[in-house]
């Protein structure tokens, strides 16, 4: 068991095998055997924002065939070659949401394998992971539908993955208050109430 996060090396590679004997307190991911610490808990408007999004998801009635999770909860995303071995997988991540419709992609440790929609609730500390590391890593690993939420802004930037497995920005008009969730059926978002009581605390 490593207890001390400051006995690792960040310049090395690690895995999945490795992730599991870590016990000290602070969050981290691993992004293709490199470490990422992640941000302290997360601020009161990024939280606000994350279960309004939620709230709304668990009234989806396609919702049945799916399963969501919230962070923390890991996320194994394969290599190319697909191998399922803790000492093979290099890459875990706690996205903010994910949503799963692939019941044979989950076990006890989380999920194996990409999601089907993966949102994350973008601050000052993650916004450069989240628009550039994280988007490249989830169309490489072929998550059908990104979400990028951003508090401050009160704006989402929505990608669907295309036929040729490359990520294409879904065009939305600057004042548009619906957004829908393609995985659950073309389901509505609803901005203004995921945003709503945020604006009582700006």
């Amino acid at each position: 068991m490593v207890t001390d996060i400051s006995t690792l090396n960040f310049e090395a590679s690690y895995s999945y095998a490795d992730y599991l004997k870590w016990t000290f307190d602070e969050k981290v991911e691993l992004i293709k055997g490199r470490i990422l610490k992640m941000s302290p808990a997360p601020l009161r408007k990024h939280q606000m924002v994350s279960s309004g999004l939620l709230k709304q998801i668990f009234r989806c009635e396609n919702l049945k065939a799916c399963q969501v999770y919230h962070a923390p909860f890991d996320v194994r995303l394969l290599d190319k070659k697909k191998s399922t071995t803790d000492k093979e997988i290099f890459t875990v991540v706690q996205p903010d949401i994910s949503i799963i419709c692939d019941e044979s992609k989950l076990d006890e440790r989380g999920c194996l394998g990409a999601p089907d929609c993966i949102i994350e609730v973008a601050s000052k500390s993650t916004i450069q992971k989240d628009i550039k590391v994280k988007f490249d890593l989830y169309e490489e690993n072929e998550v059908r539908e990104y979400w990028i939420v951003f508090p401050n802004e009160k704006a989402v930037l929505v990608y669907d993955l295309d036929e040729n497995c490359t990520y294409r920005p879904r065009f939305m008009d600057e004042d548009q208050r619906f957004i829908n969730l393609k995985v659950l059926g073309d389901f509505q978002i609803d901005l203004d109430e995921v945003f709503q009581s945020q604006s009582r605390e700006d």
